[in-house]
């Protein structure tokens, strides 16, 4: 099954305890893209200025990214800068720099609008909006979003998540959309405003799948090296949808099998800062992550 996404292709220039990178490959569509594109066919929308340099993507290309998608406006390429201290959970945003970004008004082509899959990166709702009009009879539409828009464009957002089968959500977006401190009671609002599925991110700690009424807990892996977690969540995004793309199944069974992918995507993606990481990755490298998670999260019966 192939996934649309819209979303950012953009340059982040970003600085942690561990090192520093300047106006390197990001962005929301970018990263989802990366880690997807290891597991189901992908057209990616976005848009990008004349400074930026084609051959950051030539990976995604040779992967089988359709980035026919990407528009060049005369410009300069959204930047982000920030940084991070040692709680790598938190990031402090130092310059944003939307530039061609500001003006983005995303296109489905028409042989596209029937795509299976689509996935809306975290841009403006009132985007988010117009491109669920565009497309026809999706079976699985996915939005992500962030606190910026929470607390600006919350009835516009409020609309956009009425109108998607799943959202992915971090755990202080939650607690901020839903002004709800348990995040049993915040997945249960957000689905009552229509949603079925809703998967709450929480960082180092792994991740919460809420599926009409069941819940379902991944863990989070304990790693000996992390770089930069920018883009983790997006790379998450990224195995959670590729994954169900490919077993185009969307049962509770499967939903569990892809929130351990999601979770084993984003733990190869803070290994490093911009996407080098999923760049240079392996299948081979990812079903061995797979399986330590299962000895992770692995016990037998307890009888007490």
């Amino acid at each position: 099954m192939s996934i649309v996404v819209v979303g950012s292709v953009a340059y982040d220039s970003v600085k942690t305890p561990f090192g520093e990178v300047e106006k390197a490959l990001g962005g929301s569509a970018t990263h989802f893209s990366a880690s997807a594109s290891f597991f189901a066919k992908l057209h990616l929308i976005g848009v990008v200025g004349e400074d930026f340099e084609m051959k950051d993507i030539a990976f995604l290309k040779e992967r089988g990214v359709d980035c026919d998608g990407i528009k060049v406006e005369k410009g300069k390429t959204f930047h982000w800068k920030g940084q991070y201290g040692f709680d790598l959970n938190t990031a402090q945003t130092l310059e944003t720099h939307l530039n061609v970004f500001l003006n983005f008004s995303p296109e489905i082509p028409a042989h596209l609008q029937e795509t299976p899959i689509l996935f809306l990166g975290n841009i403006h709702p009132a985007l988010q909006l117009k491109v669920l009009d565009q497309v026809k009879n999706p079976k699985l539409t996915v939005l992500d979003t962030m606190n910026f828009w929470i607390s600006s464009e919350l009835e516009t957002l409020k609309k956009v998540i009425s109108r998607v089968k799943m959202v992915i959500i971090n755990e202080g977006e939650a607690r901020e959309l839903t002004r709800e401190a348990a995040l049993l009671t915040a997945a249960r609002k957000i689905q009552s405003w229509g949603p079925e599925i809703v998967v709450i991110k929480r960082g180092e700690y792994g991740a919460l799948l809420f599926f009409k009424d069941h819940v379902f807990s991944a863990p989070g892996l304990p790693l000996e090296t992390v770089k930069d977690p920018t883009g983790a969540g997006d790379s998450f995004a990224g195995g959670v949808v590729g994954y169900l793309a490919m077993k185009n199944n969307y049962d509770l069974p499967t939903f569990k099998q892809s929130l351990i992918v999601g979770s084993t995507m984003a733990s190869f993606n803070v290994e490093d800062f911009s996407c080098k990481r999923l760049q240079a990755l392996t299948k081979k490298e990812i079903s061995d992550r797979i399986r330590l998670f299962k000895e992770l999260s692995h016990f037998e019966e307890v009888k007490i």
